[in-house]
């Protein structure tokens, strides 16, 4: 996965469900902090699709602990030839937190994967210019720069969009979205203004963050979306 161009990923904990995604996915997403045995179900997988793997730290909306185990899990799987990308924290990649997790992502390319950077916020949304230097960050540490907030009104979706917008035509790479129901129609937008990748759950019970489409919705409304 290079993310030139707008990529959707199944999102889950089992990569058991990259049979019933393979019709509307680009890629699955693993969430390794909410999987039995992700690193078995890496070693075991033979599906078509390419694997990004994200180990979520505690303190980013995940379970994983912030320990160097985290990491060394993130490491072992991106020398699977079906993991093609990984994500990490902008936080922990800025030095936030304990443990170094910039070995991560020059292991990931090492072994030919793309790194996704990535930062959350579950209060609100920032402010556009705020968005913008959070992104930008993102992209100085990895190849896509990763952003989502909650929002909470429409002016909060159009602050990520102009963001969105902002940096891909300064030729950056970033992935936007908005959670929650205000921010929920962001996930089908947001490829019109730049964003680059999109997830989503196969079944919808087992969204993995709140305001998400299911992934025949969500691929529906992009291409229904590009198509006008």
């Amino acid at each position: 996965m290079d993310f030139t161009s707008f990529t959707l990923l199944a999102a889950g904990s089992d990569l058991s469900m990259e049979p019933a995604a393979r019709e509307d996915a680009d890629g699955v997403e693993l969430r390794m902090d909410f999987a039995a045995d992700p690193l078995g179900q890496i070693d075991a997988y033979d599906g078509d699709l390419p694997v990004l793997v994200t180990n979520r730290v505690a303190w980013e909306g995940g379970e994983a602990p912030d320990d160097a185990a985290r990491l060394d899990a993130l490491e072992r799987a991106v020398e699977y030839d079906a993991v093609t990308a990984v994500d990490l924290e902008l936080a922990a990649l800025d030095g936030d937190g304990d443990y170094d997790a910039a070995r991560v992502a020059d292991h990931a390319r090492d072994h030919g994967a793309s790194v996704v950077v990535s930062t959350h916020d579950f209060e609100a949304t920032p402010d556009r210019d705020a968005i913008v230097d959070r992104l930008a960050r993102a992209c100085d540490h990895g190849d896509v720069g990763k952003m989502a907030t909650t929002a909470h009104s429409p002016d909060d979706v159009l602050a990520m969009l102009g963001a969105t917008r902002e940096l891909s035509a300064a030729g950056e790479r970033v992935a936007t979205m908005c959670m929650a129901e205000a921010g929920r129609h962001s996930r089908a937008v947001a490829p019109l203004y730049g964003s680059r990748i999109g997830y989503a759950p196969v079944d919808p019970a087992e969204a993995t963050a709140p305001g998400q489409y299911d992934l025949a919705t969500l691929r529906s409304l992009v291409e229904q979306l590009r198509s006008e």
